[in-house]
């Protein structure tokens, strides 16, 4: 009688997943709805819902909602933060900095809720962000500058610095996608593998130490667009000042 080939492997034990792209949830046609998806539409959805109770009844007496009073704190607190980098006009930053912010900071805030998977452990998600970054440093600039000042900067001090400074602008793009991802992924996967070992006495203080780390690179992400902003903006201001110090001696020279 001939043996019985072993079962495979049951499909029920659960899956240890690196990233929520790969926890595939249903499916539209060809439109593949995964984790990463659903829960970056669930954050952008509870941000909406925010915004929306804490601006729909602005008052400007002395007894504001609490909502709208955390809401202000929070602007108040975004725009002195940028204005510690970038002192001219710091509002100007505002909304695109604060929603990096309150989206990634949200995002990894929601750790401690059961079920809940966050987008930032994707590096499509981190990369989105980073693009987002990448974009609105020229745009910022060019707005300042104008395009012809914005783009000389790249040859700044000589022609030879600009494919190194090419470089450098999409290398630090890149950082900062490799960055936020790998320490959310790192964390999530840290987590459950020691939840898994010691189910009692790990699953609370985890959870803090990952609120913690949701906070600080939110805060990192945060800031460090700030500082690339900030460059684009300033370095032609820079350049414009040294040449205008100089142009008083030279014309010193010139009357000599």
């Amino acid at each position: 009688m001939a043996r019985r080939a072993p079962p495979p492997p049951s499909t029920e034990v659960t899956a240890l997943h690196l990233t929520p792209d790969t926890i595939l949830l249903f499916q539209l046609g060809p439109l593949v709805v995964n984790m990463t998806m659903a829960m970056t539409w669930l954050v952008m959805v509870l941000l909406l819902i925010a915004a929306r109770l804490g601006t729909r009844a602005l008052r400007h007496d002395l007894r504001p909602s609490k909502l709208q009073m955390g809401l202000e704190l929070l602007v108040e607190t975004v725009t002195s933060q940028i204005a510690t980098i970038s002192p001219k006009r710091p509002e100007r930053l505002v909304p695109f900095v604060g929603t990096l912010f309150l989206y990634i900071f949200t995002a990894n805030i929601l750790a401690i809720v059961p079920g809940y998977v966050p987008p930032t452990g994707s590096l499509s998600t981190t990369a989105a962000l980073a693009l987002c970054v990448l974009i609105a440093v020229p745009y910022f600039g060019i707005r300042e500058q104008g395009l012809g000042a914005y783009l000389r900067q790249y040859a700044e001090p000589n022609v030879v610095m600009l494919p190194f400074n090419i470089i450098g602008e999409l290398s630090r793009t890149l950082s900062l996608a490799i960055r936020l991802f790998g320490n959310v992924m790192s964390g999530t996967l840290i987590a459950a593998v020691l939840i898994a070992i010691v189910p009692f006495f790990l699953p609370a203080l985890m959870q803090a130490l990952g609120l913690l780390t949701g906070v600080i690179q939110a805060y990192i992400f945060a800031i460090l667009a700030t500082v690339y902003i900030a460059s684009a903006v300033t370095a032609h201001e820079e350049v414009a000042a040294s040449r205008a110090a100089r142009s008083p001696s030279q014309n010193r020279e010139r009357s000599d």
